[in-house]
């Protein structure tokens, strides 16, 4: 499927990858073993994609999971020149390999081109882009690499049309990189996890939840206990989850996979939560990594998986894409 103008006859700039990121995924063995085992296929045949391309530069659309942005001050999007993840679901914590004057510049144009963001000296990420990165490349630091935060969880949300068109300013710019580029979207499909919003949460999650209060592992081990508990109880057929949605999941693939993107600038954030759940609000990290691949011209992509994985409480899925990107004027890819 194809978006945009640019021909065949330029090289391949951009490699994108999109991936559900269910933390459950770690340590549950679905009952259903095939579906987990497609699932872990899939991305290993976007890793091996990803090897042959040899990307010169990472850059990844995550969430948080109020890890290390906090409804103390939530911004709607957040470049980090440094980033650092926790070690939240149990996942090793380490250091991301940021290239600071390049996450700069990137802030810049993003600016210029009329979409406003915060900027983090040291941003905290958690499994939202950390399961990404470890299972595409083995470890954090394996390639010069820029975060770029999407509230996805804490209203006032971003819409959809203005995380389409943070994509396509992100993605202008790392065109006039002239660098091999892998564009990360990470979240989704559909899913609803067994978490308060803020005005239903007890009153010690409320701190929480501002950033007032500090992670421990016993709230680490309480958070994901309810996840676990959650999801056994989908299984069960009952539970505070709402089911994964298999016409909603596949309404978003077919559109990102048509080049279909301004249909999303009408997806409004009761239906979406409706539909597709809390969590199905990641679907911005797609949107916005979809525009970015096809800011330079023209793309494909390709789904590798999809399925409804109840034990994972999501509707999971891998999609790769590669764009063919119009060089700017005055400038050459040809050592791409």
């Amino acid at each position: 499927m194809s978006q945009g103008t640019a021909t065949g006859a330029q090289p391949e700039a951009f490699r994108l990858v999109c991936m559900s990121h269910s933390p459950l995924l770690l340590s549950v063995t679905p009952r259903d073993r095939r579906l987990g085992e497609g699932f872990f296929a899939a991305i290993d045949v976007a890793r091996r994609a990803i090897e042959s391309f040899r990307p010169e530069l990472v850059v990844i659309f995550a969430p948080d999971h109020f890890n290390g942005f906090f409804y103390g001050i939530m911004p709607p999007f957040c470049v980090g020149t440094a980033a650092r993840s926790g070690a939240d679901w149990d996942i090793e914590p380490g250091t991301l390999r940021v290239p600071k004057p390049m996450a700069e510049r990137l802030c810049t144009a993003v600016r210029e081109a009329g979409v406003d963001l915060a900027i983090s000296h040291r941003m905290a990420v958690d499994h939202g882009a950390t399961i990404p990165l470890r299972m595409l490349f083995g470890r954090l630091d394996a390639c010069d690499t820029i975060p770029i935060f999407v509230n996805c969880a804490a209203p006032p949300l971003p819409s959809c049309g203005r995380v389409r068109k943070l994509g396509e300013a992100v993605g202008r710019f790392l065109v006039t990189t002239r660098l091999r580029t892998l564009i990360i979207g990470s979240g989704g499909l559909s899913h609803d996890p067994p978490h308060p919003g803020f005005e239903a949460a007890p009153p010690d999650a409320r701190e929480y939840l501002l950033g007032a209060q500090l992670w421990t592992i016993a709230i680490e081990r309480k958070r994901q206990e309810r996840v676990r508990r959650g999801a056994d109880q989908l299984i069960q057929g009952g539970g505070p989850c709402l089911p994964p949605n298999r016409a909603w999941d596949r309404n978003v693939l077919d559109r990102l996979l048509m080049g279909d993107l301004v249909a999303f600038d009408s997806f409004a954030d009761e239906w979406i939560s409706r539909e597709g759940g809390s969590g199905g609000h990641e679907i911005r990290n797609w949107i916005a990594a979809f525009a970015a691949l096809g800011a330079g011209g023209t793309y494909e992509a390709e789904e590798l998986f999809y399925a409804i994985i109840t034990d994972w409480i999501t509707g999971m899925a891998v999609v790769h894409g590669t764009a063919a990107v119009a060089a700017p004027s005055g400038t050459s890819l040809s050592g791409l």
